[in-house]
């Protein structure tokens, strides 16, 4: 974009939370919006936040990507002690609106007061937030739609839920970002999915959501080139049968238990299927062989392929030997799994997950594996979702259904969003 464009363009500056998932929705709202007219200081022109470093929290782990779950309080007390920085970025390049996330409510304060209008957008599903907001509106009330909840040996997260709901100074913090959201609130997902969630989260809050489509590389990240170890991967995987393995990932965030790993390695090694898994661990710890049950790996043979950290989950989403996504629900892999019409075995692990992995059994796009009431999860059980869904017809002709619902749907929801945000920058 030349410097003229820049000048006439709506300049919008972005402001996601230091999350992989948090941070790859908001590049790819980023990249579609430049395509509407709006230059974006975020995908164009990088703009560096510093946070206080401290020997607890080095610049290294300044982000949640390895970061130990005990250390995350201590990021989000460094992320809010930034705003003194944050605001010095907003006097010097005066941007037209500022996109905030949902977990810097204090963001669009700042924005006021140096004249800027600012718009959320939210990254989870609507159907956890309008799940949240009820019970922060009426706590204690039942979910009008039955079916999304949480199970028994998820309770944890639906006290801590309910004492947020009831506590005056969280119940605030939870909503304060959707109250100072200018006209609208931006979410990601579609109403081919979640049109009766996004109209309540309306009517809960008195802002109006507006979805903003799945957020997913159209080309499935096709483009480009990848490493050798990734072209290794991709080249065992041509060699497979068409529909035969399952991708299996938990995100960029959650660290296995030792008791999950050891569920979701028998269980594979009890399944008809091929697989890649891809592994993570908190930063420091190195000894692959040690978190998986003796003699696995030997047994995996050239059934399976296992990766540590990283691995082209697009492209092997799109890949046609590809027959399912054994995934934690994290709201950024139901969306890619549903855009590219490859059935979901859920595994929900903690937070949103387990609420975004009901929604995916009442759409049909996929099945959970049903943990026992303690919590623990079964081989078996996983098995036999495995089997179920990536041998039958059934889930795999209602994902299709989905993707295709979605193909169709095409970029009507983005255009909707450039005409919201070029009427709040007042240039439409």
């Amino acid at each position: 974009m030349n410097s003229s464009t820049k000048n006439q363009s709506p300049r919008i500056l972005m402001f996601p939370w230091l999350g992989y998932g948090h941070i790859t929705p908001y590049l790819e709202l980023a990249k579609k919006l430049t395509t509407k007219g709006f230059f974006i200081h975020f995908s164009i022109e990088l703009v560096p936040l510093s946070l206080e470093v401290s020997s607890e929290l080095p610049a290294t782990l300044h982000t949640t990507n390895g970061l130990p779950p005990h250390l995350m309080a201590r990021l989000k007390e460094a992320f809010d002690g930034s705003a003194e920085n944050f605001s010095s970025i907003l006097r010097e390049l005066k941007p037209d609106l500022l996109v905030f996330d949902f977990l810097q409510p204090w963001a669009p304060l700042l924005a006021e007061a140096e004249g800027v209008p600012s718009v959320i957008f939210i990254t989870s599903s609507s159907v956890m937030t309008s799940f949240m907001f009820h019970h922060f509106k009426n706590p204690g009330a039942e979910f009008p739609y039955k079916e999304i909840g949480f199970r028994e040996h998820e309770s944890r997260f639906m006290d801590e839920l309910l004492a947020n709901a009831r506590d005056g100074v969280e119940r605030e913090k939870g909503s304060a970002g959707v109250d100072r959201s200018c006209g609208i609130a931006l979410i990601k997902g579609s109403r081919e999915i979640e049109a009766r969630y996004i109209d309540y989260v309306s009517v809960l809050t008195g802002k109006r959501f507006v979805p903003v489509g799945p957020l997913v590389q159209e080309d499935g990240g096709c483009g480009g080139s990848v490493g050798s170890s990734s072209s290794e991967l991709l080249s065992w995987l041509d060699k497979k049968e068409a529909k035969s393995t399952v991708f299996v990932s938990f995100g960029s965030e959650y660290f296995l238990s030792k008791e999950d790993m050891d569920g979701i390695a028998h269980g594979l090694l009890q399944t008809k299927v091929n697989f890649i898994w891809v592994v993570r661990f908190p930063e420091g710890e190195v000894a692959l062989e040690e978190k998986f049950p003796e003699g696995f790996l030997d047994e995996v043979g050239d059934r399976g392929r296992i990766v540590r950290g990283w691995a082209p989950q697009t492209r092997i989403l799109v890949h046609a030997n590809v027959g399912g996504f054994v995934s934690h629900c994290g709201w950024n892999s139901v969306m890619e799994s549903l855009k590219f019409g490859v059935p979901i075995i859920a595994v929900p692990m903690h937070l949103d997950q387990p609420i975004n992995a009901r929604l995916v059994e009442e759409i049909g796009a996929g099945e959970e594996v049903v943990r026992a009431r303690d919590g623990r999860l079964d081989a078996e059980a996983v098995a036999a979702v495995i089997n179920r869904v990536v041998v039958g017809d059934e889930v795999r002709g209602k994902a299709a259904d989905v993707k295709a619902r979605l193909d169709l749907k095409g970029d009507r929801e983005i255009d909707e969003v450039a005409r919201e945000l070029m009427s709040i920058c007042g240039k439409s």
